[in-house]
């Protein structure tokens, strides 16, 4: 369905154009002054210089034609020339039955559905996932759960580093210390174990220890890279063991992104396309596109108009080994063919802006992509402490992701249960969902791009720009309902009608925006939109809560039309945490 600014818009400019005017004057915006209207159209003031005539005299004629509007309920020409709107109550009363009674409260799905890759996450296997990975994750799942409520296909892929020298590393360490496993032994012919030779905590272990070996012995790293060639190369007992890396580390990535309620429908990784970078290379060679420069094969990709330099693409070192472009090129080529999508979008870390720029110049120069698929980087800022600089541990290391989970957790067990508002057996549950809304709230709240600072008291309020505050007030409208229903009352039976307080007529006015401001948020990549919406949503419904005695009203009529329109706030507020990646208790 329409949106209700496109459908007062439409009134306004069929009046503007039976009184002699160009319709296109007539476009509606909300009021930035809602003490005086609800709704402005400056129109008339463009109009002046068109048809040399005062502003107010054009709006006047306008206003003149409005007098019978069923849509409005009051419109005024004021000086020099705008026009305050105000929405009939029965009009409104009648778009909200029709959101209420439609599938996705007037959101309308999109008529040309897109098919889109979306590559967020992007974690690096065997290493546990830390805070820097929240942001990605976090913002990523927003917007795949924005797009397919809109009707589009969005396919999420985590894109693991799960190839090159870290493998390598994982491998010699593992010789050092297990020379007698069977994956060492050069003439073994027989079956691998099906058990994994270390759990995932050893893994973790390993990784750092090789790493900090290989940055102060020579041999050491020699050694590595040699392991890495070796798995690259097919090595039977090295691609073995790299498996049983990708399976225990992957299983627990799965655990603790679904901590996050975050989930993938592609866990693919760069070594998903070692096959595809030869030929890639190849035909780069042959297009006459790739060079060598100083033994490395690259790809130039600078243009004219270019304000500050962009070095050329380089697609293999001078050893011969691949990059990350190489990898992000080949990913491409791979999601191309499997899938054809619309557009691939990359929600990383913004300082790795100028790497998508080489990336994807390159795939289009060399039609990797179709010309009207969309190649997007959406980058992120930092997540900082309070001091202003990444968050750390207090030991000053790189928090990890599980750590921070279970400490916002313990921290909303606490003032659960100061709160005594549920029993101490549901307290845990309901802190694990009250405290993952603190997190991703607190994150999706500001704009992706920006740095914010990650502040765990303020996240966890229940007062104030939260999802603990968003929680409260849905927690709050399901008390309700739920009482009416335990005193015998029917909701299926309800009507909304014409607001009688101007408490609810705020509350009908924002429940109104949703279409608009969901379709809008999806079109920007802005989860930060539906975060502000639902912060203004919910403070009109508590200000309508405070000022109103919703199930001791005698009007029956008045009472089912108050509890309709508690209805429709739950089920707008439900479907934008959902979209925003968490829920809401049954009790708080």
């Amino acid at each position: 369905m329409k949106t209700i600014i496109e459908l007062i818009s439409n009134e306004v400019m069929t009046a503007f154009k039976e009184a002699g005017y160009d319709e296109n004057m007539g476009k509606v915006t909300l009021s930035n002054r809602p003490d005086l209207c609800e709704y402005q159209c400056n129109g008339a003031m463009a109009g002046a210089k068109v048809y040399h005539k005062a502003p107010i005299m054009i709006a006047k004629d306008v206003v003149e034609k409005l007098a019978d509007s069923k849509v409005l309920e009051m419109a005024e020409a004021v000086n020099p020339g705008f026009i305050n709107l105000k929405v009939s109550g029965e009009y409104m009363a009648q778009y909200l039955e029709e959101m209420r009674n439609s599938e996705k409260m007037g959101v309308e799905e999109a008529k040309n559905p897109q098919t889109m890759i979306l590559d967020y996450g992007g974690p690096n296997v065997a290493k546990p996932l830390h805070v820097g990975h929240l942001r990605s994750a976090i913002i990523g799942e927003s917007i795949k759960r924005m797009g397919r409520y809109l009707g589009h296909t969005v396919i999420g892929d985590v894109h693991l580093g799960d190839w090159g020298l870290q493998m390598g590393l994982i491998i010699t360490e593992l010789h050092k210390r297990k020379p007698e496993l069977v994956y060492f032994q050069e003439n073994y012919e027989g079956e691998y174990p099906a058990e994994a030779p270390f759990t995932i905590s050893e893994l973790e272990e390993i990784y750092p220890a090789a790493s900090g070996k290989s940055k102060e012995d020579e041999e050491y790293k020699a050694e590595a890279l040699e392991a890495t060639h070796q798995l690259q190369m097919g090595n039977r007992g090295y691609r073995a063991l790299w498996k049983h890396i990708l399976q225990v580390s992957v299983t627990d990535l799965k655990k603790n992104y679904a901590n996050l309620n975050v989930d993938f429908d592609l866990w693919n990784g760069e070594s998903s396309v070692q096959d595809t970078i030869a030929p890639m290379v190849q035909k780069l060679k042959d297009q006459g596109l790739a060079y060598e420069d100083q033994g490395a094969i690259v790809v130039d990709v600078k243009e004219e108009s270019d304000t500050k330099e962009v070095p050329p693409c380089m697609i293999l070192k001078s050893d011969g080994a691949a990059l990350y472009t190489t990898t992000d090129l080949a990913t491409i080529v791979e999601r191309m063919e499997k899938y054809n999508p619309d557009e691939i979008m990359y929600v990383v870390d913004k300082r790795q802006e100028m790497h998508f720029v080489q990336v994807f110049r390159c795939a289009k120069k060399a039609g990797m992509v179709k010309e009207d698929t969309k190649l997007t980087f959406l980058g992120f800022g930092t997540m900082n402490g309070k001091d202003g600089k990444p968050f750390k541990t207090r030991e000053g290391g790189v928090m990890r992701l599980e750590n921070l989970i279970r400490d916002i957790n313990e921290e909303m067990y606490k003032k659960i249960v100061d709160n005594r508002s549920i029993k101490e057996e549901d307290a845990r549950a309901t802190a694990k969902i009250v405290g993952l809304s603190a997190i991703k709230y607190g994150d999706l709240s500001n704009q992706a791009s920006k740095d914010y600072i990650f502040d765990i008291e303020r996240f966890t309020s229940f007062e104030g720009n939260t999802g603990p505050y968003i929680l409260y007030t849905t927690v709050r409208i399901k008390s309700i309902l739920n009482r009416y229903k335990e005193e015998g009352g029917n909701l299926d039976i309800l009507k909304i009608l014409a607001a009688g307080s101007d408490s609810e007529k705020a509350l009908m006015l924002e429940a109104s925006k949703f279409n608009q401001v969901i379709t809008n948020a999806y079109e920007e990549k802005a989860p930060h939109k539906i975060c502000s919406y639902i912060y203004e949503l919910a403070n009109a419904f508590n200000r309508f809560y405070h000022e109103t005695k919703i199930l001791a009203e005698e009007d029956q009529a008045k009472k089912e039309s108050y509890l309709a329109l508690l209805m429709l706030v739950k089920n707008i507020l439900e479907a934008c945490i959902d979209m925003l990646g968490f829920e809401a208790p049954e009790r708080m």
